[in-house]
């Protein structure tokens, strides 16, 4: 069997506007948050940039974390976790909301909202607000973060 073409074929998507994804952190360990916000930056990234040139308006991206990186968003971890946060607080300027479970902040570190920086949401449910995003048209992205050994 042989093919016609030597390589692959690229494809430019035309993507929808205003692009809609809401993204759900929920790791074993706060350093994985690092990783999984490279994602959230590469769709950042190629909205805004050539050839889609897409206006902060026009990429709604909403992060919901409810696993064991919530010290992450909490003020007093900010020595801690400073190179995450300052890249948390970055993104936060193109738009890209940070949300977090208040019920797995108050149950598992008695965390309250005076305790989280201002470009943190707390919501009641994670789980429950994932499902609503999806119900208003944001496709859910799940980063996977791996271990390499």
């Amino acid at each position: 069997m042989s093919f016609a073409v030597e390589g692959a074929r690229f494809v430019q998507t035309e993507y929808k506007r205003p692009f809609r994804a809401v993204v759900e952190f929920y790791f074993d360990h706060p350093e994985k948050i690092g990783p999984a916000l490279g994602w959230v930056s590469n769709l950042v990234y190629v909205l805004s940039n050539p050839p889609y040139n897409y206006p902060t308006e026009d990429i709604d991206i909403v992060v919901i974390s409810h696993g064991r990186e919530l010290p992450v968003f909490a003020k007093e971890n900010r020595k801690k976790y400073e190179a995450i946060v300052e890249r948390v607080e970055s993104l936060s300027f193109y738009g890209v909301k940070f949300m977090v479970c208040s019920m797995a902040a108050k149950q598992f570190y008695g965390y309250t909202e005076k305790d989280f920086y201002p470009f943190v949401t707390l919501v009641p449910s994670a789980l429950t607000e994932i499902i609503h995003w999806q119900h208003l048209g944001y496709g859910l992205l799940i980063p996977q973060v791996l271990e390499v050994k």
